[in-house]
Parts: C-alpha cells; sequence; structure tokens
C-alpha cells in the first residue's frame, strides 16, 4: 500500500465529518421542529379560545412534576450506585465468575452510572407528570363540609388529600426500593457483599447502605399500612361499599396493628446498621410477613366468616345506614321528594279535565325515528346532513311555551370532491330545523316552527351559519378569500343566481398571518396545500376542533361531559348547550358504580371514559359554545360545590358565575340526561332509606327495557323530556322522566310498574335567576297491592290486541311498508297512568321516509288506536277526555306539496299523477277492505313496474292509487 493510498482514508473522514455533523445538526433540528410545531399549534388555540390559562397550568404543572420526578428518582439511585462502588472493599477476593463480570461491566461503568438513573428518572418523570390533577387538587382543596361517620374527618380527606398521600407514599417507596436493589447489585458485584458456599460477608460500607434504605422502605410501608385504615372507607366489602362490620372491628385494627410492625423492624435495621448482627431485622421481618397474612388476612376472614355471616344483617345494619346515607348524599339524592301515587286504571269521561296542559303537550314527534323525515324534507343539498337522532327542546312561541323537535342542518363535505371543494367552499352548515313536538300536518309530516333556507318561522332572527357542530368537517380554512367570497353559504341567490356565498368575519380559529403558522398546520393536518395554495391569504383562519364535546373538554379537562349537548337559539345567536360534570370515586360510604353503563340506554351506547367509576357526581358547569364562531363560555351552575370551587382556584377566572346567563339562555337549559340516568339507577336501589329492607332487598327496582328496542341485547329505555304535572296538584312544567320496575329475581321479571322518576328541567326565564323548582326530583310511588303494567306489558299489549294487529298489518303492506313504533311515553295524568306512542309508517323504497299515521293509547287494560291523539283520547275516555291533545292535522308544511301518507319515489319529469277512481267497495265493511287490499297490491305491482321502466307518469299513476287504496283500506278497518 502507498503513502497516497494509506492517507487517503484519514483524509475522506476529515471531509465526512463537517458533513456527518451537519446532518446530525438537520435532523435533530427537523425532529425538534415537528415536535414543537404540534405544541406552537396548541398555543395558537388555546389563544385564540381565550382559555390559554388552561394550557399554560396544565404545561407547568407536567413540566414541574416531570422535574421533581426525575430528580427524586435520578438522584437517589446515582448516589445509591456511586456510595456502593465507591465504598466497595479495596482487595476484596472476587471469584472468577465476578471477575468476568467486571471485566465487561468496568469500562461501561461510568455510563450505567449516569444512564440507570436518568433512565428510571424519566419513567418516574412521566409517571409524575400525569398526576397533575392530584397535586393541584391537593393545593388547592376546598372543605366538603360533611364527616366521614367512621374517623370524623371531613370528606375533602378523601377527595383530595388521601390520593395524595398514597401517591407520594408509593412513589417513595419505589424510589427507595430501586436504590435498594442497585445498591445490592453493585455491592455484590465489587465484593461489598460476597456469597460462597455457606460463608456470607457484607463489608461495613454496604451494611451501613443497604440497612438504612431497608429501614427507611420499610417506615413508608408503616405509613402505607396506616393511610391504608382510611381507604377501608372508599372499597368494597362486598355488601357495601365503605368498611363493614368486618372492616371496623377487624381490619381496620390490623392496620394499625401492621403500622406499628413495620416501624419496628424498621428500627431493628437501623440497629443493624450500628452493629452489624442482622438476625434480629430478618426475624422481625418474618414476623411482618406472618403479621400480615395472619393478622391481615386471617384475623378478618375469621370474623366475617364465624361473627358476621351467622347475624349479618343485624351486625352490619349500621354500616348499611352509613352506605344509604352517603350514597343519596354523593348522588344528590338526599332531597327526593317521595310522593305515593294512588294509580286508577279505569278511564272514565272528563278524567283528564284538570290535565289540560299536559295533555295537549304531549308529544307525538319521536325524535329520534324524524330525523329521515326531516332530512328528507330539509336537507335541501347532498353537502348537507343532520343527526341521526334529534333533540328535544321548548320555545315560546304567541305566548305559550311550545315542545319543539330540533336538528341542525351541518355541512357534509364526504361527497365533495379536491382539498379546495373541502376546505375552503364547504366550510359550513346552515341554519336550525324545529318541528312542534305535538303536531303533525295532515300528511303525518313534522309541523316546523322554525325551517328552510334561508331560515325563516317562529324562532325570529339569528345567526344561522353552522361553523361548529357535532358533524363538522376536521378543519377548514376561512375568512381569506379578500374581495370574492367563495365559500358556499346556502342554495339559493339574487338575481338569478343558483348559489350565494360568504366568508366568515368571526374569530373561530388561529389566523394564518405567516408562512412558519401555515407551515406548522401544514405538518399537523399534513396538507402541503395549506403553505401552497393562493387562496390561503393573511386573512385566513384555521377552524379545527369543532366538536362542542371537544372544545368544551379542552377548556375544561377536569370535566366530565354529558353525551348529549343539544342546540338552542339564543340571544340571536345559535348555540350548543352542553352540561359538565364534577365527579369523584372517593366519597366515603358511597356506592361506586361504573359511569359508561349507568348512562347507556337504547339512545346512547356505552363510551369510553377516562375514569369511569364514580360514587360523587355534581352538575356543575353549563356550557356554550357558539355554532358560528365556536367561542366557549362556562358558567358555574353549582355554587356549592367544593369540587368545583377547588378547580375554580387552580384555573381561576375562566368560569363566569350564573348571574351573568341571560334570560333566554335560561329558558332553554335543561336538567341533564347523563345526570338523571346515573340518579334513577342508583335511586332504584337507594330508595329504600331503612337499612333492614335494605339487606333484604325486598323492594329493589331497576329500569324496564325499551320495549321498541331493534337491539338484540336488552337495552334500557331512555329517560324522556316532556312538559307534564308531576303527580297530583302538581302543575304542568318541562321535566325529565323515566319509570322503574321490579327488580328481577333469578329468572322472574315482573314488568309492572312500582316507581315514576321526575326532574323539573324548567331553569326559568330571569336572567341570572334559576328557578328554586328547578332539579326538583320526584318520586312516585305505586301502590304495591295494584298492578300497573309496565312499558313491556303495555307494549305486548299493543301487539297482540286483535283491532291493533290488523290494521298494523294493513299498514305493512304486505311487506312493502316498515311500520315503525315511536317512543312510548308514560304521562300521570286522569289520576293514573296514560300510555301514548306514535306509530310510523315506511315504504321499502330507497327515498321514503317514516310518515306519523295512527296514535295508540293505553290505560288501564283500555287500548285505542286512532289517527290522531285526540280521537285516541276522545275514544279512550268516552268521547269527553276533558282536554285537546293538540294533534289534530294541520295543512301541509310550506307552500308546496306535501308529499303523500306513504312516501315514496317520486316522479322527476315532474308529472302530475292522473286522478284516480276508487274501485267499487262493496257495502259490507269486510268486502271493502279486500278490495282496497288487492287495489293495494295492484297498484305497487303497476308501480314497481313503471319504476323498471324508468315511465315516471306512470309511476306516479300508481302510486296515487296505492295511497287512495291505503285510505280506503283504513277507513274499512275500522
Amino acid at each position: 500500500m502507498t503513502t497516497a493510498d494509506a492517507s487517503r482514508p484519514e483524509t475522506t473522514r476529515k471531509r465526512r465529518s463537517p458533513l456527518a455533523l451537519t446532518a446530525v445538526i438537520v435532523g435533530v433540528l427537523i425532529v425538534a421542529f415537528l415536535a414543537l410545531s404540534g405544541v406552537f399549534a396548541d398555543v395558537l388555540w388555546f389563544q385564540q379560545l381565550g382559555f390559554f390559562n388552561v394550557m399554560a397550568t396544565q404545561w407547568v404543572a407536567s413540566i414541574g412534576l416531570f422535574l421533581v420526578g426525575f430528580f427524586a428518582m435520578a438522584i437517589p439511585v446515582y448516589l445509591a450506585i456511586e456510595l456502593s462502588y465507591r465504598k466497595r472493599p479495596v482487595y476484596a477476593k472476587l471469584n472468577a465468575q465476578l471477575d468476568r463480570y467486571q471485566e465487561v461491566i468496568e469500562p461501561l461503568r461510568k455510563l450505567a452510572s449516569f444512564g440507570i438513573p436518568i433512565v428510571f428518572g424519566i419513567f418516574a418523570g412521566l409517571s409524575s407528570a400525569t398526576r397533575w390533577e392530584t397535586v393541584l387538587t391537593w393545593i388547592n382543596r376546598t372543605p366538603m363540609g360533611t364527616t366521614d361517620p367512621q374517623f370524623g374527618l371531613d370528606v375533602s380527606f378523601y377527595i383530595f388529600e388521601l390520593p395524595f398521600y398514597r401517591g407520594v407514599v408509593a412513589f417513595a417507596s419505589a424510589v427507595i426500593l430501586i436504590c435498594l436493589i442497585v445498591s445490592v447489585a453493585t455491592s455484590y458485584l465489587y465484593g461489598g457483599i460476597s456469597l460462597t458456599g455457606r460463608d456470607f460477608r457484607v463489608s461495613k460500607s454496604a451494611r451501613i447502605q443497604v440497612a438504612v434504605l431497608a429501614a427507611i422502605y420499610l417506615l413508608l410501608q408503616g405509613v402505607s399500612f396506616w393511610l391504608d385504615q382510611f381507604a377501608t372507607l372508599t372499597g368494597s366489602s362486598g355488601l357495601i361499599t365503605g368498611a363493614g362490620y368486618t372492616e371496623v372491628h377487624a381490619t381496620i385494627p390490623s392496620k394499625a396493628i401492621m403500622a406499628g410492625i413495620a416501624v419496628l423492624v424498621a428500627i431493628l435495621f437501623i440497629v443493624t446498621a450500628v452493629n452489624g448482627r442482622w438476625r434480629l431485622p430478618i426475624v422481625g421481618t418474618a414476623l411482618l410477613i406472618v403479621s400480615s397474612l395472619v393478622i391481615g388476612n386471617l384475623y378478618p376472614w375469621i370474623v366475617q366468616r364465624f361473627q358476621v355471616q351467622p347475624s349479618e344483617k343485624s351486625l352490619e345494619e349500621p354500616y348499611i345506614q352509613r352506605n344509604i346515607d352517603s350514597t343519596r348524599d354523593a348522588y344528590g339524592l338526599a332531597n327526593v321528594e317521595v310522593e305515593p301515587y294512588d294509580a286508577i286504571t279505569t278511564a272514565e269521561p272528563g278524567a283528564l279535565r284538570n290535565d289540560a296542559v299536559t295533555t295537549a303537550n304531549i308529544r307525538i314527534i319521536d325524535p329520534s325515528v324524524v330525523s329521515p323525515t326531516v332530512r328528507q324534507l330539509e336537507q335541501i343539498k347532498p353537502y348537507y346532513q343532520f343527526s341521526d337522532r334529534l333533540d328535544v327542546d321548548r320555545y315560546e312561541i304567541d305566548g305559550a311555551v311550545q315542545d319543539a323537535v330540533v336538528g341542525v342542518r351541518e355541512v357534509n363535505v364526504a361527497n365533495q370532491e379536491g382539498w379546495y371543494n373541502q376546505t375552503l367552499v364547504y366550510t359550513h352548515g346552515y341554519g336550525l330545523v324545529a318541528a312542534y313536538g305535538n303536531q303533525r300536518s295532515a300528511d303525518g309530516l313534522p309541523v316546523f316552527m322554525e325551517s328552510g333556507i334561508p331560515t325563516s318561522g317562529k324562532l325570529g332572527e339569528f345567526q344561522p351559519r353552522v361553523y361548529f357542530g357535532e358533524n363538522s368537517p376536521s378543519y377548514s380554512i376561512v375568512g381569506g378569500s379578500g374581495d370574492k367570497d367563495i365559500e358556499m353559504d346556502y342554495p339559493a341567490g339574487e338575481d338569478g343566481e343558483s348559489q350565494t356565498r360568504t366568508t366568515f368575519d368571526g374569530d373561530g380559529g388561529p389566523k394564518l398571518d405567516n408562512f412558519f403558522k401555515r407551515l406548522v398546520y401544514a405538518l399537523k393536518f399534513q396538507s402541503e396545500q395549506i403553505v401552497l395554495s393562493e387562496a390561503v391569504t393573511d386573512d385566513s383562519q384555521i377552524l379545527y376542533d369543532r366538536d362542542p364535546l371537544t372544545r368544551v373538554q379542552k377548556a375544561a379537562p377536569y370535566l366530565t361531559l354529558d353525551s348529549d349537548p343539544y342546540s338552542s337559539v339564543v340571544d340571536g345567536k345559535l348555540v350548543w348547550i352542553v352540561d359538565g360534570y364534577t365527579t369523584s370515586a372517593n366519597y366515603p360510604y358511597s356506592k361506586i358504580e361504573g359511569l359508561s353503563d349507568l348512562i347507556a340506554d337504547s339512545d346512547t351506547s356505552r363510551r369510553a371514559l377516562a375514569f369511569d367509576d364514580i360514587n360523587y357526581i355534581r352538575n356543575s358547569v353549563k356550557a356554550t359554545v357558539d355554532a358560528y364562531d365556536g367561542s366557549v363560555t362556562l358558567y358555574q351552575w353549582d355554587k356549592e360545590d367544593p369540587i368545583l370551587q377547588t378547580w375554580m382556584k387552580v384555573f381561576p377566572d375562566s368560569i363566569k358565575p350564573v348571574s351573568e346567563m341571560s334570560a333566554d339562555l335560561l329558558a332553554h337549559v335543561r336538567y341533564p340526561a347523563d345526570l338523571f340516568k346515573v340518579q334513577r339507577a342508583v335511586l332504584g336501589e337507594y330508595h329504600v332509606t331503612d337499612a333492614g329492607a335494605f339487606y333484604s332487598q325486598e323492594d329493589a327496582w331497576r329500569t324496564p327495557n325499551d320495549p321498541v328496542s331493534k337491539s338484540s341485547e336488552d337495552v334500557l329505555q331512555p329517560p324522556y323530556y316532556l312538559t307534564l304535572s308531576p303527580g297530583k296538584d302538581a302543575d304542568p312544567t318541562y321535566s325529565i322522566y323515566s319509570t322503574y320496575i321490579p327488580l328481577a329475581t333469578g329468572s322472574t321479571t315482573r314488568n309492572v310498574l312500582t316507581g315514576y322518576l321526575t326532574a323539573d328541567s324548567n331553569a326559568g326565564s330571569e336572567k341570572g335567576k334559576v328557578a328554586d323548582s328547578y332539579g326538583t326530583l320526584k318520586l312516585l310511588t305505586l301502590p304495591k297491592g295494584d298492578t300497573i303494567p309496565g312499558p313491556g306489558q303495555v307494549q305486548n299489549n299493543f301487539t297482540t290486541d286483535n283491532q291493533v294487529s290488523q290494521v298494523l298489518n294493513i299498514l305493512s303492506n304486505g311487506g312493502q311498508t316498515t311500520v315503525i313504533n315511536g317512543n312510548l311515553l308514560t304521562l300521570p295524568v286522569g289520576g293514573g297512568l296514560l300510555y301514548v306512542q306514535p306509530v310510523y309508517v315506511k315504504s321499502q323504497a330507497e327515498t321514503s321516509y317514516p310518515v306519523l299515521q295512527k296514535v295508540l293509547v293505553a290505560f288501564g287494560d283500555k287500548i285505542a288506536f286512532e289517527d290522531t291523539l285526540d280521537q285516541a283520547l276522545d275514544k279512550l275516555f268516552g268521547g269527553d277526555s276533558g282536554a285537546s291533545a293538540g294533534d289534530t292535522d294541520v295543512p301541509g308544511n310550506g307552500d308546496t306539496e306535501t308529499p303523500t301518507e306513504t312516501p315514496t319515489d317520486t316522479p322527476t319529469d315532474g308529472a302530475t299523477p292522473a286522478p284516480t277512481t276508487p274501485s267499487d267497495s262493496g257495502s259490507s265493511g269486510d268486502s271493502a277492505l279486500d278490495t282496497a287490499l288487492k287495489d293495494m297490491q295492484q297498484a305497487i305491482t303497476d308501480r314497481d313496474a313503471a319504476r323498471a321502466k324508468g315511465d315516471w307518469t306512470a309511476f306516479g299513476e300508481a302510486d296515487a292509487r296505492l295511497t287512495d287504496a291505503l285510505k280506503r283500506a283504513l277507513e274499512a278497518s275500522k
């Protein structure tokens, strides 16, 4: 090899070194930019929303706790390793195996002495950072004002302090245990601890270090045992949540004894550090282990098995009473008004005269059924959409409060092609559709109080554009189009234009006013168009995280949110109203429940929650999200909730007092559905306040299954919002209600009503003042001796009734149409319980939708099945119901032709169906019915043939004959 050849690699290395260094630096910068860009995007989002202090507090707390956890772990571990190494015996005789280990490890010793503490420190820091909520609530804790019945401590100790103390002890124990392990390992590796055959030797320095660490660890275990006493009040003993007889008389004393033993053994280890004798601490450790088995486990088992179980009812009674009282208090059930309701089962003339307001407001429009109908009538264009289930609200119309079924017309970009259309053009929905809950048109369609594009109706003027909704696109870029509007507003225009366009002029998202911000969001949403598009200007704003629940959750991360936000027109704006809860699972003696299980029913599926177990809940916050600009406002709804008061110290100035709520907003606030579901589930068991009766489970209730659910699994009937009179002599008010049936015993299920629960949902309409009656829970208890049919039994009675089944068969049209049973409502009127169920019909055609055809009514064992609720009530109560139900047929909506009762595909060429002449139906009812059914079948055959040929004129003619025959069949069936 020549000299030149020999020098070439060195020259190459010198040339490559700067390049390699540059590449590494560039790579580090790219990774750092990618990591920080997400943080910067969050900063921009929170700043724009006005909740930057929320993000800053979380980040400062998390970073601070990470550093505390990192150094609290890394420093002791480093010192443990270094002390073991530096105090190693200089002339220790090692075996050959340890010599080989040292040869391998020694070159890496310095790296290991720093690397091991750093690795453990990172894990400890990350674990600590996730506990920011526990630490901040401990620092800012607020007394609950209630003491526990066992130790006499304020309940805030269990909610705020005990979790913090146990977390600190657990963390410190982990640190000391790791230090002990690395100390023993290092001492063994370098001769401080040697084990040769039966010869076990420990150097003085190793002995002191190990003994002191063991003593500290045992002292921490003593503290842990002591804290475990208090944890028994939030644990489950099998029978109840909280400490029962065994826990109070065996487990709690054993925890105190174990704490004392642990401290004694720790002292023995300190003595060993001085005198070098290991026998006593080893014996003490063995004693601790045996004690934990005998005193901590065996003794409580003996007490439970031989003392408690033979006399469980009498011994557990005082602790069951603690559980009852605490559970009712923690779930907001302490002041439930219980009223006996001796429901009659005989429908008498004039029985509804005193319930005129209630019967006039019975909602016959089912929000979970009519969404396809509203979609067909009001979607207008395919780039709009409605939710599958609509909401229930109320509005004051012409001086009277009307229950309404409402839905928001949101944008749907799924069928739009190209980034430009999806991001810049189709940016928002338009308008709110509201239908009277107690009215239908002559064709069985909803009667709208607000509809159309541009929106018009009874709700006055309001900002109709929906940039923030439950189904909004992941992100849109708005406001930067300059003089030319490019956003699709609605499909109508002036001067013959087919479309109206607009430009967002609010403050709804971070501005993209420089290249750096555009680059950040291009990385966040993985779209280079954000940087390259000329339509994105310095005035552009990017809207994202647009779902109301997402926005409120980020603004108030300490809240558990209701699963059903709803939209209302408030003060000239379209806003989403969201209920927020403060929850805890640490309320002593209160029963722990799974929140996702309690709120699941036929309308709400189980959802994943970060903290599912709860035994305390308050509706502490009402939040609004502006559908136009996305602004979030939080109101302190529960001024007495200590948990919310604690969080208000953590995040000052983020929540407004309820006094700032407008009268219009208060008029639309309602009692939240999820809270009501939780309370009805708990009250099903805890309506019994006597400990002996509670133990026997002799009067436990449950929510009935939804009788109209199509699910293959049993799902609960959801609660319903109605204007009703909760009990005798009660004034009608907007309420949420649910019913109870007996809890199944074994395989026996009795579907009879035992209770009726309501919550007053009318918050009033005076600015800043909540009605005193709002939130009042009233439980109507039905007489045990009488059999009042439950929802499942009533639905079965409907289905098996000869007249009803005959009409349902006619409506099903030989399988050509589908009969849909609407929600089965239960109302305490006429001295009894009235069941009302709307019945919808939907054809099998692709573009068909449900229309309301009939109404089923039951009172006691009597059933009526008529075209309108008025007719059904008159038939049920002998033609003198004493009230108008308010659902008499009204003209079709708007000035366009109302679809037929059994809607199908309509002719696309605008042809008008030719009039038809009814077939001769004969003189008898059976003959008329048979003729009508034959005409229906022939019309269906002709209509299908016309559709196959594309002959829409013939299709329309056949469809008209089908409608006429259906009407004649219904008349004949009467």
